[in-house]
């Protein structure tokens, strides 16, 4: 089965629609961003990256999608990697080559089924994520309707939820523990939404359910944006900022580096179950990030909650 290349081939327009809608405390970002300062190289970059944009969006993708056809997808290279896998990979890491990126990995990537739990900076955390391992994300049912992006997005195995019911929530749960037990990856942002680049918020824990129905570990990853020794601030949306605004002002950004740390896998937990589980992945991610380092795990924390779940308060797929 194919993965998520609607990720690779609909990111734009798809995150234009969902990362604004329904905003609220847990949807909007509240990094909170200096007026830019005059950047005279801006329009330079503009007149390379641009050129650049179309010619992966309209030379790129179309060699992605034909890998993705039978009987061509299934193939594999001589690393073991199936052909479709390692061009979303190609094309996801291109994207972000273009828009100005330079990628850094830590750490390797689970080859086996995985529940992939990251933080999130922003729309760009898929496309960097999907450079290093293709996964499946989760995502509003209305994309399946969409012309073309629609069938991308089912090409690619999109796990459609429907907003507002707890039968879809049920039926996601299901088909991310298929997707699993047949040995693919599955990605989610247990944050519920994009926040701050300098910061991990509270995960929800009810997503690790996932990983006890399939039996498989939770392998942390931590994704920064660093420019100048410092955070990337710039990355995440300035107060009310829509989508193409923020992927118009990314495009003129000066160069930064993309790290993402892959860390040791977080097996089931016997005791805590999957609370558990959610606190030991957010206190990895933070560490590896240099964040503060949390107080030592204990009965009650606010690393973790149950209140919520990831998939029905998402304002992004997760």
């Amino acid at each position: 089965m194919e993965l998520s290349l609607h990720q690779s081939a609909i990111n734009l327009a798809l995150h234009a629609v969902t990362l604004r809608e329904n905003a609220g405390p847990m949807n909007a970002s509240t990094t909170s961003l200096e007026p830019a300062t005059r950047d005279w190289k801006r329009p330079l970059r503009y007149v390379v990256r641009v050129p650049l944009l179309l010619l992966h969006l309209c030379i790129g993708l179309p060699i992605v999608l034909m890998a993705l056809l039978p009987p061509i997808a299934p193939m594999r290279i001589a690393s073991g990697e199936r052909i479709d896998h390692r061009m979303i990979r190609w094309w996801q890491g291109g994207l972000m080559r273009v828009f100005g990126f330079r990628l850094k990995r830590v750490g390797e990537p689970r080859r086996e089924a995985t529940l992939f739990v990251a933080n999130h900076c922003s729309w760009l955390d898929i496309s960097l994520l999907h450079s290093q391992r293709a996964v499946c994300f989760v995502a509003k049912s209305e994309i399946a309707h969409w012309p073309v992006i629609g069938w991308l997005a089912s090409r690619g195995g999109t796990i459609y939820h429907e907003r507002g019911s707890n039968d879809s929530l049920t039926r996601v749960s299901q088909t991310m523990v298929e997707r699993l037990q047949s040995g693919l990856g599955v990605g989610v942002f247990p944050e519920g939404g994009t926040g701050e680049v300098d910061k991990v918020r509270t995960f929800h824990a009810r997503i690790f359910q996932t990983c006890y129905d399939a039996n498989v570990p939770a392998q942390p990853v931590a994704l920064r944006y660093v420019r100048g020794g410092h955070a990337a601030k710039a990355v995440a949306f300035r107060g009310k900022e829509a989508f193409f605004p923020n992927v118009l002002r990314l495009l003129g950004e000066p160069a930064t580096i993309a790290e993402v740390h892959f860390l040791d896998p977080v097996p089931l937990a016997t005791e805590g179950g999957r609370k558990r589980m959610a606190e030991a992945a957010r206190r990895a991610i933070i560490v590896a990030l240099g964040f503060e380092s949390p107080p030592p795990l204990r009965a009650k924390s606010v690393d973790a909650t149950d209140d919520l779940d990831p998939i029905a308060e998402a304002d992004v797929p997760v």
